[in-house]
Parts: C-alpha cells; sequence; structure tokens
C-alpha cells in the first residue's frame, strides 16, 4: 500500500490559540502513522486558504485542517472541488461541526489520526450568493437578530471576550424590531415573512451547541430552515431558554420547513454563515449534496 501523502494545515490563532497547541500533538499523532507529512500554518484566512491550493496542487492524498468551523469554512470548497479527503482537528471556540461529526475536540491526535486509520463520510455543503459574492457554509446561516448581535459585537470596542458579546444582546433587544423578511422557497414565489429569527442549517447547532435547527442532518441533501416569528422583548426573553435546550420547534411562533433552495431579501438583512459575515440585503442559500469527504475516528 502507498504511503499516504498528507498536509496538516494549522490555523495557530484559532480558539484564541489552542490551534497551535492542538496542531503539535496533530502533528505527532500522524508522525506516528507512518503518513508522509507537510505542515502549513495560515495565520489569515487567505494565507490558509492560499496553502489550500498548494495542498491541492501538491497532489495530498488528504488535508488535515486544525482550527474551528470558520477556518475550515474559509477552504473546505477548494478541498471539496478537488475531490481530497478533510480531517478536521477542531480547536476553534464552537466546534459545532466537529459535535455533529462525533469529532472530539478534547483529543487532537485521535482527531488527526482519522486521516490514516478514521472512515470516510460524505457531507452536505450550503451555498450562499450576496452582493455579489458566493461562498460556502458547513453549519448554519443566521439572518435575524442572532446575526444582528454578531455584526453589533464585531462593531464594539470594548469591553473585551464574552462581556462584548453579552453587551451587544443587551443594545439589540434594546433595538429589537421585526425584520422584514421576503422568502422565497425552492423556486416558488416570494412571500412577506416579518421575524425576529431566520436559521437555515446545514446541521442542527451554532455558538457552540445552540440547537436552533435541531434534527437538521449534514448528509441528507436539503437544509433545514428555522423562522421565528416577530416577538417582543421578554417574549423573546421566554423563548430564549427553548432554543438553547432545542424544545423551541414545537412553538406556534416557530415554523419549520426543508428546502433545497431560498432566496431572502429585507432592509436591514444582514447575513453571517459558520460566525462570519458573509452579506446583507440580500441573498441566495442553497445547498451541493455530498460535496465534502470528511474523514471520522471510529468508534
Amino acid at each position: 500500500m502507498a504511503e499516504l501523502r498528507l498536509a496538516l494545515l494549522v490555523n495557530p490563532s484559532a480558539g484564541k490559540g489552542r490551534a497551535a497547541a492542538a496542531g503539535h500533538l496533530a502533528e505527532r499523532a500522524l508522525r506516528e502513522t507512518g503518513a508522509q507529512l507537510t505542515v502549513l500554518a495560515g495565520e489569515t484566512t487567505a494565507q490558509t486558504r492560499a496553502l489550500a491550493h498548494r495542498a491541492v496542487s501538491d497532489g495530498s492524498d488528504g488535508v488535515v485542517v486544525v482550527g474551528g468551523d470558520g477556518t475550515l469554512t474559509g477552504i473546505v470548497d477548494v478541498l471539496a472541488d478537488a475531490g481530497i479527503p478533510v480531517t478536521l482537528v477542531p480547536a476553534g471556540t464552537g466546534n459545532d461541526l466537529a459535535r455533529e461529526l462525533g469529532i472530539p475536540a478534547d483529543d487532537p491526535g485521535r482527531a488527526a489520526s482519522a486521516a490514516v486509520s478514521g472512515h470516510a463520510r460524505r457531507i452536505d455543503l450550503g451555498t450562499i450568493s450576496s452582493q455579489g459574492r458566493d461562498g460556502v457554509f458547513l453549519t448554519i446561516a443566521a439572518l435575524g437578530f442572532d446575526a444582528k448581535v454578531s455584526e453589533r459585537t464585531n462593531a464594539l470596542r470594548y469591553p473585551s471576550g464574552p462581556l462584548r458579546y453579552y453587551l451587544a444582546i443587551v443594545i439589540e433587544l434594546l433595538r429589537l424590531k421585526p425584520t422584514d423578511f421576503r422568502i422565497a422557497v425552492d423556486g416558488g414565489r416570494a412571500e412577506r415573512m416579518p421575524g425576529t429569527l431566520l436559521a437555515v442549517g446545514n446541521t442542527s447547532s451554532y455558538g457552540g451547541g445552540m440547537p436552533i435547527c435541531k434534527g437538521a442532518r449534514p448528509d441528507d441533501g436539503v437544509l433545514d430552515v428555522v423562522h421565528v416569528a416577530p416577538l417582543g422583548r421578554l417574549k423573546l426573553l421566554r423563548v430564549f431558554p427553548l432554543l438553547l435546550r432545542g424544545t423551541h420547534l414545537g412553538r406556534r411562533e416557530v415554523a419549520h420547513r426543508r428546502a433545497t433552495r431560498l432566496c431572502v431579501s429585507a432592509p436591514d438583512l444582514v447575513v453571517y454563515a459558520d460566525g462570519e459575515r458573509v452579506g446583507a440585503g440580500e441573498c441566495t442559500i442553497g445547498i451541493r449534496p455530498g460535496a465534502v469527504t470528511m474523514m471520522i475516528p471510529e468508534g
């Protein structure tokens, strides 16, 4: 059997620096397998993407990515288009994709070794177009209150850490008003659907485990669409704990459907996917079934 040629691609800044340590453990485990290993490190999105192209052009049999969901999302289309298996060593802040796929976040060596000894699982890849730009996502696209909180968090200069996120929630609660969504599903006519929140999921959770699209599967060829009707501040505060527990889908304020294509617009629309800002004003969301081959640890 020919020796595997693997590229280990590390984003050292992911997970507030945790990826650097995880990368060392992953490298040690992979060298112990006897694979031919090339270690690549990219600090920025552009650098990481350039290194992914390099791994493809070098003829790698697989790419092991050390970082968070955002790190992988920034390069996964390059690897998917080349048909190269991807192994994820989760080292981000949320690690929602790893949680969905059963990849351990506390054992970088085991996660990395799946490139050699794991099993392949083909998963879907979400697509998103907005403001003339095309992108992809692996977990969830957010288009409502949650996206506005992310936008506010990025705009604030202080405080630092989690307090900035909590302050952003308070500010957006005070400014709360429904988003005047216009939504067309699977080629149908656009309908006006005002709401507090709209989430489009390839997987079930975002934000480190919040199951907003509970029941979504990354290999079923469809997207799960969750729409929360307009809510006042107090009602939103009562519903929010249900979102955290995944018990919200039965509420009358919550609509859940499955689709393969959505066109969404709103005057104040902000679009985040896998935690990154990807557009505003309007967007078209779709899916590429089975586009990505992930290597998953056995057991």
